[in-house]
């Protein structure tokens, strides 16, 4: 199934897509359907029950918050940072429902945790119950978010996701389906892309969203340049992105480089993102939240080190490089999972990982095969990455791990561009076995913070 950039990066408020960003779509989606089903005016009184990883890690991934917004109806690009939503609730126990009705909401009682609970259909579950002044259920609906803030109603599950199939000129459900149009089409895979997306909006709607997330990714790594102090939640992480820059910048008036200071480059953009994801800033999912800061990283090493050795200028460099993103993510999301609750991280900083690798190739000019390859490459190093957050926090090794990620993604591309297209392993197979592997994985280890790191750290 083909999914479209304009969802696959989408912009939102951090720490995570499939517990902040999911949660908030699936909130305000329910507040429409009280509307539409003419429940709004009688409703007394909302309960939301967490299954699974939501219950468990929602707390320190910012679950409450996040249904917080969707039930007062606000947008992610809406949302003030300084304004204290939140808090308010929790200090008066009221809830401005859609931002029309107020109703006694406590957050201590309002939701509720089945941490022992996982619904058969995904890790991810959250129901929404209405009820009115005679306590009677005016509208209940159970969601999932199912990764990279997508999110499926139950009745919708077994479809991935809450659409139909896109009515685009080129279907494609595995990268070979996608190599073999570009070569009967004579095209890249990146205006495969275009032209699908072309089917689905006007080219000035593409261009400019382009520029958009662009924008937004280069506009989180000055953020987290700038940004000093400690991260949320309790750990007492302090940013480290800051001290890089200004050490770097200090080695540089001192002409103290060495040949692999890029590195340090690319470390710090990863670190910058990260840290502004982890403190619940604006970012943009590539493909989730805690894998945020791999593409914008590659991204700005494209830009600054090596897109004068592109074929492209700059705008047509970023251009191929995110469609190209795109076709990855759409290939991982229709065969197997960008969700940490259900894959480990190699669903996670794993296919960012991938898709970056594959984007820089396309930007530099790269050939349909070497784009696969190093898509491949890159997967393959990261399979069986798990997901066991320290604390429930999109923290430790989050942060770390984005950094890496970026650098793997630079190697792999490097890698996929000296082998001319000639490999063993396809996309399709690591693919294949990226999801097997998810599959297999212990449940401790895909966002539940029952085990590794998560157990195994002191986080007092």
């Amino acid at each position: 199934m083909y999914y479209s950039l304009f969802e696959i990066f989408s912009i939102g408020v951090g720490p995570s897509s499939s517990h902040t960003v999911g949660p908030m779509r699936a909130a305000k989606r329910y507040l429409e359907n009280l509307k539409s089903n003419k429940c709004f005016d009688a409703v007394n009184n909302i309960n939301i029950t967490l299954y699974g990883s939501l219950a468990l890690t929602g707390e320190g991934h910012g679950t409450v918050k996040a249904i917080v917004y969707g039930l007062m109806g606000l947008e992610a690009e809406e949302i003030d940072p300084e304004k204290p939503y939140v808090e308010s609730v929790e200090r008066d126990s009221i809830l401005h429902l859609g931002q029309e009705k107020a109703i006694p909401f406590k957050l201590s009682q309002n939701i509720i945790y089945k941490k022992d609970i996982f619904l058969p259909e995904h890790s991810n579950g959250m129901k929404f119950s209405a009820l009115d002044c005679n306590g009677d259920i005016l509208l209940e609906e159970t969601y999932f978010s199912v990764g990279g803030g997508t999110i499926a109603r139950q009745d919708e599950i077994s479809r991935r996701i809450g659409r139909e199939p896109y009515n685009v000129p080129h279907k494609f459900d595995t990268c070979q389906e996608l190599l073999d149009i570009c070569k009967k089409q004579n095209l890249s895979i990146s205006e495969v892309v275009l032209q699908n997306e072309l089917s689905l909006h006007t080219e000035k709607e593409v261009r400019e969203y382009i520029k958009k997330i662009f924008k937004v990714m280069q506009n989180s790594i000055e953020r987290g340049i700038k940004s000093k102090g400690i991260l949320p939640g309790g750990l007492g992480i302090k940013r480290r992105a800051p001290e890089i820059y200004e050490t770097l910048q200090d080695r540089f008036i001192k002409n103290s480089m060495d040949s692999l200071m890029i590195v340090d480059w690319i470390d710090l953009w990863g670190f910058a993102v990260a840290e502004e994801n982890a403190a619940g800033g604006q970012i943009v999912t590539a493909p989730t939240m805690g894998s945020a800061g791999v593409l914008p990283a590659v991204l700005r090493y494209y830009e600054r080190f090596i897109g004068h050795k592109s074929p492209f200028d700059m705008e047509e460099g970023i251009l191929r490089f995110l469609t190209t993103a795109s076709a990855i993510c759409s290939l991982y999301r229709t065969n197997a999972s960008i969700s940490g609750a259900e894959v480990g991280c190699q669903g996670e900083v794993g296919v960012a990982c991938s898709m970056a690798a594959a984007g820089l190739v396309a930007a530099m000019g790269g050939d349909n095969k070497q784009i696969e390859n190093a898509a491949e490459i890159a997967m393959e190093h990261n399979l069986g990455l798990t997901c066991d957050p320290v604390g429930g926090l999109v923290q430790v090794p989050c942060i770390e791990r984005n950094a890496m990620g970026a650098i793997k993604a630079v190697n792999a591309a490097r890698l996929g561009m000296q082998a001319q297209g000639e490999h063993i392993v396809s996309l399709d197979s690591v693919i294949k076995t990226m999801y097997s592997t998810g599959v297999d994985m212990h449940s401790s280890y895909k966002e539940t913070s029952l085990g590794g790191l998560a157990i195994n750290v002191s986080n007092c």
